[in-house]
């Protein structure tokens, strides 16, 4: 690393729509500041569903691959990232019980050191100080998610490694590796009693209601990075995703304003890291900005 480094800032994220469902303010605002952001995508989420009534038509249907490559384009606009899928093809959400095997070919059932390769390769061309991924959950228990948390995991530590992966360009070790922790139950229950309070009826009651206690990650939390004014940035960006998201859904019931005033922050777990910094922090650079400068 020299003093002419730019800071740099890479979320891996399995389909589209996640990037701007997950972090999205705080890479709004890390742009702003002049940082460059990339967004991973590892799936083209192929197949996923349409989950907006309004669009809940046969030809969209038919066109939802193209559709989603297309609604990705608008979000990483609004976002101001840059954003480079690495091909794999959406594994989909098996229901029922017993669960149905995964589709053949599908990212899940890629061995993950094959599946790392392509996020080394960006990680040493981009050469990112911060990566951003999901927690060995995968934030929910989707496959494709919990196989973005895997290659994540081996990436970050092959990425600096010359003896891994040694085609893949020159090595480079990031220094700190995050985790998303977006949806615990402190976040839910004090916008819950926010609207309550409000007299609005509470878009999260269903949620606090079968919310099991010992699976939340609250305590988890190392980092709170303050990024309430690019929330209005965030939801421009979940709603370009047309297909995936209904504007007048549960996502947007709870007003900007109650969410700016009563968790006017993004919260992340430090995983990973080869620098010091003094927990809890307000910045996913805290530890780096004294070694790099921004143009």
């Amino acid at each position: 690393m020299t003093e002419a480094d730019p800071l740099r800032l890479l979320a891996v994220h399995a389909h589209p729509d996640d990037e701007s469902s997950k972090g999205a303010a705080t890479m709004a605002k890390y742009v702003a500041e002049g940082v460059e952001v990339l967004v991973a995508t590892c799936t083209g989420g192929e197949r996923g569903s349409v989950l907006n009534p309004a669009l809940d038509r046969p030809e969209v249907w038919e066109r939802l691959p193209q559709l989603r490559v297309e609604e990705m384009a608008r979000a990483r606009e609004i976002l101001g990232v840059r954003q480079e899928f690495l091909g794999f093809v959406d594994s989909g959400l098996p229901e029922g019980d017993p669960l149905p095997p995964l589709p053949e070919g599908c990212f899940a059932l890629v061995p993950t050191e094959e599946a790392a390769a392509p996020l080394v390769e960006i990680i040493r061309r981009f050469r990112p100080q911060v990566v951003l991924t999901y927690d060995e959950r995968g934030g929910y228990p989707h496959p494709d998610h919990i196989k973005t948390h895997d290659i994540s995991v081996v990436a970050f530590e092959a990425a600096g490694d010359p003896e891994r992966y040694p085609e893949l360009g020159e090595p480079w070790q990031p220094s700190k590796l995050y985790y998303h922790m977006g949806f615990t139950l402190t976040r839910m229950r004090a916008l819950h009693e926010a609207m309550l309070e409000a007299g609005a009826e509470s878009p999260y009651a269903e949620w606090l209601a079968t919310w099991d206690p010992e699976r939340d990650m609250s305590h988890r939390v190392t980092t709170r990075v303050p990024c309430a004014d690019y929330f209005p940035v965030r939801d421009a960006a979940l709603i370009a995703h047309a297909t995936q998201i209904d504007p007048t859904g549960r996502w947007f019931a709870c007003p900007m304003d109650v969410q700016q005033r009563v968790w006017p922050t993004e919260d992340y777990e430090l995983a990973r890291s080869l620098v010091d910094s003094t927990l809890p922090e307000d910045d996913l650079f805290a530890g780096i900005r004294s070694e790099v400068t921004i143009p």
